[in-house]
């Protein structure tokens, strides 16, 4: 094994179309990874047991699991039914030890045009959830995602938003900062001195905004190959109080996805030591 990668982990979306969890997880060890983030999915096609097998006799650190979330929906039962999911994720979050569940939270409910209502769906589902992630030791990391995201996927779209979110709610909520969603905010450094102060921040993701860009989902660049000031950013987590992993997350279906894992995995920790390392 390569020597030991401090302060990296590699989101296991980066490279989900090339390897399963159980070759994911060797490559990264290969290459002195010790911390990932799966998704739910990844995990499910492994069974959670032999999933939590893997981790724990690897010494693996979770920085996270993908995902809870997508509260709103048009009916009661629908939304019922995606508290249920969230509370069946937390019990995975918690049986694979990571450090938190991250949600993305859900855009506008079926044929609804109103925002402001999702976003009161969003918090009633995580209060629905809350307890039951008190209770088994699980953080919830709110994602803000760009506005592009807001009709579909989020509409907790700046860190501010996702923040005061955090406050209505409580504790056991914080949030995932997620270069890629929220570079461009100008409300930027004083929102994560915010969170730092309200020691909020849980997750760190890094990967890069291609100019141009492609696709808006499966097209984001790796670290250095874009506009993103990584190490700004970085240095402004750190100021305000966290000093957790930089997690690589891309999802690059015309680039990365098509390139070997093992290059993909190499590349990671080259670009995180010359573009993301203060």
């Amino acid at each position: 094994m390569a020597s030991m990668v401090d302060g990296l982990s590699i989101n296991l979306a980066t490279i989900r179309e090339q390897c399963g969890f159980a070759e994911a997880v060797d490559l990264c060890l290969k290459h002195g990874i010790t911390s990932i983030a799966p998704w739910r999915d990844q995990v499910a096609r492994i069974g959670i047991d032999e999933a939590a097998r893997i981790i724990h006799q690897n010494g693996i650190k979770l920085t996270g699991l993908c995902r809870g979330g997508f509260f709103p929906a048009a009916s009661a039962a629908d939304r019922q039914s995606a508290i249920d999911d969230n509370r069946r994720a937390i019990d995975e979050a918690a049986a694979l030890g990571a450090d938190c569940l991250v949600l993305v939270v859900g855009g506008l409910a079926g044929g609804s045009k109103n925002i402001e209502d999702a976003r009161e769906m969003v918090r009633d589902g995580i209060a629905a959830t809350l307890p039951h992630a008190r209770a088994s030791g699980v953080p919830l990391a709110i994602e803000p995602l760009h506005p592009m995201y807001a009709a579909d996927r989020s509409c907790v779209n700046t860190l501010g938003k996702a923040l005061d979110m955090c406050e209505t709610l409580g504790e056991g909520v914080g949030v995932a900062i997620d270069v890629y969603h929220v570079w461009w905010d100008p409300d930027l450094a004083r929102e994560i001195a915010r969170a730092g102060r309200e020691q909020r921040i849980l997750a760190h993701h890094i990967c890069d905004w291609l100019v141009p860009t492609r696709d808006m989902l499966t097209d984001r660049g790796m670290m250095g190959d874009g506009v993103i000031d990584l190490k700004g950013i970085r240095r402004m987590v750190e100021v305000s109080g966290f000093h957790g992993a930089q997690e690589v997350e891309i999802f690059s279906a015309e680039n990365w996805w098509k390139r070997p894992a093992d290059e993909v995995i190499r590349t990671c920790v080259e670009r995180f030591h010359d573009c993301c390392r203060i």
